[in-house]
């Protein structure tokens, strides 16, 4: 309450309180608390209705987090937003009406909600991040209008499968931009839908379904490809997984959490005939062996020390 006397404020944070309404929004001068608002940060409150945002035409950034919200309303008019997180709600519809304004908006954020369909988005031409993670969904759609300016997508925790996810306006489409993909926790037995993605850098693919090498060659022809993320998949039981899919794919200096280019620029050892490959594991064994038995014959008296 009491915020019409703030006519300069632009940035208005009341993280992480019992806050259960936008109380006061509405009583300044000309129906907007402060003209010159630009953030707004209301996360982990108890606000039920966010309509009253709408009286703040000049805001970019509006964070409403671990909120108990049901729907996403009051944006109609905020053209200037840049960056909208209203993830961890009980959010179920992307709303047409109140997202088709949004036409600057570059990141939204709507994770841990109840969406069971990617919707809305029409207008967001300029949209660069989503992230519509642990939800309900089980394919990927509606994605047309982002084709050459998405950058990163979070779907992680959701229920999406090989038909699902290579829906036409979906994964399917030629994406110019996107460098990041998390689909892990999904249900995916193949890699198939990724493989005319050849711009991304990351893909994160950890606890589907996916059980064969033969299974993962599709992403062969990701030759920009960095790092990639099966780790909680059947295929990444076999022993000599890592090797196999640095083989695969070989651009990839990072297999889960583990850097398979961290010996420097070696990368992974290299093959001499007549001879078994070594395992990056292998070959960190023979290294400590090898520090071992140095610090053993650096603890040995010399021979000259012996005839003193």
């Amino acid at each position: 309450e009491g915020l019409s006397t703030f006519t300069q404020l632009e940035l208005l944070e009341l993280y992480d309180n019992m806050i259960d309404r936008l109380q006061g929004m509405d009583e300044g001068e000309n129906g907007a608390p402060a003209p010159t608002l630009r953030v707004l940060d209301m996360s982990y409150n108890v606000i039920r209705d966010m309509t009253p945002v709408s009286v703040c035409p000049n805001l970019r950034e509006l964070y409403l987090a671990n909120n108990k919200l049901k729907s996403i309303a009051g944006l109609r008019g905020l053209s200037q937003l840049v960056k909208i997180d209203l993830g961890a709600n009980r959010i179920r519809i992307m709303e047409e009406e109140e997202l088709s304004g949004l036409v600057n908006l570059e990141e939204l954020w709507l994770g841990k909600n109840k969406i069971e369909e990617i919707r809305g988005l029409e207008k967001l031409t300029k949209l660069r991040r989503l992230d519509v993670q642990s939800n309900r969904l089980v394919s990927v759609q509606n994605l047309s209008a982002q084709v050459d300016t998405l950058e990163e997508l979070y779907l992680a925790h959701n229920g999406i499968t090989d038909e699902g996810g290579s829906q036409s306006s979906g994964l399917a489409l030629q994406f110019t931009q996107l460098t990041t993909l998390d689909l892990s926790r999904n249900r995916l037995t193949s890699t198939k839908i990724f493989q005319h993605l050849t711009t991304l850098d990351d893909l994160w693919l950890s606890g589907n379904k996916i059980e064969s090498f033969e299974a993962v060659e599709p992403l062969s022809s990701l030759t920009s490809l960095d790092a990639l993320y099966l780790e909680y998949n059947p295929v990444a039981s076999d022993f000599e997984y890592r090797k196999r899919l640095k083989e695969l794919v070989p651009s990839l200096n990072q297999i889960d959490a583990t850097m398979i280019g961290g010996l420097g620029d070696r990368g992974l050892p290299s093959v001499s005939v007549g001879r078994p490959a070594e395992t990056v594991e292998d070959q960190m064994r023979r290294l400590q062996k090898m520090a071992v038995e140095r610090a053993k014959q650096s603890n040995e008296p010399r021979e000259d020390q012996n005839n003193a």
